[in-house]
């Protein structure tokens, strides 16, 4: 099983460019030096050479504290994780012949869903020869539809696969989560 790593920022001697573009503590363009000149240049100044753009032609680098670098980038991860938006798929499970009742239990459970930020998928499950009757399946879904626009809009139209008939919706309006 392979895992992921996330790339390693090389600092000081791990950097393998000969030659490299540095950027002081400030953010002033100091020009382009061979990376021994850069190391010198960082050890003047007491403090660290760390690479920030290794694709770039040379390779940017930049005179830093790698230990305030390493701690702006947790706090930058931190801010994008917390705004980072989750939204689950919901899966509400219908038949061709569902009952009123049962249907409107499934619709309020979607608008709750809808409402709390997930999306939902709505299938109609055929058994057998419901198959040939594909049509009440499709009124079933646009019925559901209808019963939840004001608080959804259609992400996949209703489509047959195989023997499931499937909509999925999403929450029109995002709300932010108490």
């Amino acid at each position: 099983m392979l895992i992921a790593q996330k790339e390693e920022v090389r600092v000081n001697e791990e950097i393998k460019a000969s030659k490299v573009r540095l950027i002081d503590v400030d953010g002033a363009q100091l020009g382009i030096y061979t990376v021994r000149d850069a190391l010198r240049i960082a050890g003047e100044r007491g403090q660290d050479l760390i690479e920030i753009a290794p694709q770039a032609k040379p390779p940017v680098c930049k005179i830093l504290d790698f230990g305030k670098f390493k701690y702006e980038q947790q706090k930058r991860e931190k801010i994008q994780r917390k705004n980072q938006q989750v939204s689950l798929l919901k899966e509400i499970r219908l038949h061709p012949n569902t009952d009123v009742h049962d249907f409107e239990f499934k619709a309020k459970h979607a608008l709750n869903f809808l409402e709390e930020g997930n999306k939902v998928k709505v299938v109609v499950m055929f058994k057998g020869r419901e198959l040939a009757y594909t049509e009440q399946g499709e009124e079933l879904l646009n019925k559901f539809v209808e019963k939840v626009q004001d608080v959804a809009k259609v992400e996949v139209p209703i489509r047959l696969e195989g023997k499931n008939m499937t909509v999925i919706l999403i929450p029109s309006k995002m709300k932010s989560k108490k």
